[in-house]
């Protein structure tokens, strides 16, 4: 099987020739180490690659990045990429609604939650609701030609994830004391999210990541409002992603067995990434319940697992994890977060060998 065929088969839940297998955010040093050169992942942070970027010039830059990002592929064996859209030197650049939005339009942190919510409603319908740079989706054409030119087809994810909670107090206050700004809020995160999202369909991307966190250990909200607030919203860009022949792939942190059924039914989505094992979320508990319908992003810990356990340990937990997903498809092995720096690349490697062993592939040194 190519690698196209590998991941159409895990979505249409046919059995594939193996598990296929990508990285969702692979930061440095553990990728410096595996490239033997300087690598910056935007994706960990935007202002060192705008930096390197005003250095080199902006698209030999962007260039250099797609480069790396297929050397990594190749060398790891992975059969897609998730790739956000890149940074734009001179633009103030948000996929992300909630993330720092107070320290860029410097709001009043004092007062009535409700009153700073409809401040910032007010803020991001002024000055947020246009449509992104041209430029910031550059990546994407540097990639498939990076791709082509090695005769490589891997599926890109892409991420428009708009409708999360993280620690926006003001608005999980505004939930339950003025649930109509905080209704606002949402509509105005799914009509953000339609305008990327109509941006990848252009470009044909092939899965879009849609969501957002608003989970840890628990819930961060309640499930009567995940599914009065959040579930309609996303369902609504899920279906926009479904009637354009694409996949759409739910995506938080966190144990999420309270609203398990509303995250995957209700939400109307293809997949599920970020399948949280240290937050108690199972994949084959998941497969059980779900795998004639959802694909399944996961699910090593790069936390606890990957960053503190042992490289036997690795090992045997990637056999575990594969076991546990493989049948009618339905799996796409990777780790449910970012590969950060307190993961050894000896860790790392344990967890790679392992899955290539499970498949009689050659082993990396």
């Amino acid at each position: 099987m190519t690698s196209r065929e590998r991941i159409e088969a895990a979505y249409h839940h046919q059995e594939p020739d193996r598990t296929p297998i990508f990285e969702y955010v692979l930061l440095s040093p553990v990728a410096e180490q595996l490239l033997g050169r300087p690598f910056i992942e935007y994706l960990g942070g935007m202002d060192p690659w705008l930096k390197e970027a005003g250095e080199r010039g902006f698209e030999r830059a962007l260039q250099q990045y797609a480069r790396d990002k297929i050397d990594l592929a190749v060398l790891l064996g992975h059969d897609m990429l998730f790739v956000g859209p890149n940074p734009v030197p001179g633009e103030v650049y948000f996929y992300d609604p909630l993330e720092e939005l107070g320290a860029h339009f410097e709001l009043d942190s004092t007062g009535d939650p409700v009153e700073r919510l409809l401040e910032r409603n007010k803020k991001v319908e002024e000055s947020m609701m246009g449509n992104l740079p041209e430029d910031c989706y550059l990546v994407y054409h540097f990639l498939r030609r990076e791709m082509a030119g090695r005769d490589l087809d891997l599926p890109i994810l892409a991420p428009a994830y708009f409708h999360g909670i993280w620690t926006d107090i003001d608005l999980m206050q505004a939930m339950v004391l003025e649930p109509e700004v905080a209704r606002e809020h949402f509509a105005m995160a799914t009509r953000r999210a339609y305008k990327v999202i109509d941006d990848y369909l252009k470009i044909n991307i092939d899965q879009i990541g849609i969501g957002g966190d608003f989970a840890g250990n628990r819930l961060l909200i309640s499930p009567e409002s995940y599914r009065s607030f959040i579930v309609p919203e996303v369902r609504k860009c899920a279906r926009k992603i479904r009637e354009a022949g694409r996949y759409s792939v739910n995506a938080t942190d966190g144990n999420l067995w309270p609203v398990i059924d509303d995250f995957l039914i209700g939400c109307e989505v293809d997949a599920y990434l970020e399948v949280d094992l240290s937050a108690g979320m199972d994949l084959k508990g998941l497969k059980e319940r779900f795998g004639d319908r959802i694909l399944f992003f996961g699910n090593m810990d790069p936390g606890r697992i990957l960053s503190f356990s042992t490289p036997e340990e690795i090992r045997a937990l990637t056999f575990e994890i594969l076991d546990a997903g493989w049948g009618s498809g339905g799996h796409i092995f990777c780790t449910s977060n970012a590969i950060t720096a307190s993961v050894p690349l000896v860790n790392y490697l344990a967890m790679v060998n392992a899955y290539r062993e499970k498949f009689s592939l050659t082993m990396l040194s």
